[in-house]
């Protein structure tokens, strides 16, 4: 049987209240922890959001645009001929059906001045692409730009 004796004056309120004593330190490993877990999965993620119609873009040199204030409209052209409207979209549309759907897509974002970008694989027949464009056109859109990859080299 153990027991303790106090000795001294106020020894165990000391002891008491050193022991409770707030922390004067900021512990930084939680947040180290999260900070690298949010990483990797932005790692992992990263990719997938830049995931579209798989295509071979042509190089080119030329100056790069400038950032746009709205998200262009983007339509593929794969090197069989097939055309998709967007990123998300993976169904293939017919040449006939693209007028139409771009202009719902301009009635749903507030106009023709929405920029068009073209990403045409490297492969595809040139008549396809001009015929892509001239859709384009038939439908009212002015700002239409050809997406390239940077030409390497000199």
């Amino acid at each position: 049987m153990g027991a303790s004796l106090r000795t001294g004056n106020g020894g165990g309120r000391k002891r008491r209240a050193a022991r409770h004593a707030p922390m004067h330190e900021i512990n930084v490993t939680p947040f180290v922890d999260v900070m690298l877990v949010l990483l990797i999965i932005f790692m992992v993620t990263a990719p997938l959001l830049t995931a579209g119609v798989p295509l071979e873009l042509p190089s080119a040199k030329g100056k790069q645009l400038e950032i746009q204030q709205k998200e262009p409209v983007l339509i593929s052209v794969t090197k069989d001929g097939r055309i998709f409207l967007g990123q998300e979209d993976k169904t293939p549309m017919r040449l006939d059906e693209l007028g139409p759907k771009l202009k719902a897509v301009a009635q749903a974002r507030g106009g023709l001045d929405e920029p068009i970008f073209v990403r045409g694989d490297r492969a595809v027949d040139y008549g396809t692409v001009a015929r892509v464009m001239a859709r384009i056109k038939d439908a009212g859109f002015r700002k239409l730009s050809l997406v390239t990859e940077v030409e390497s080299g000199g």
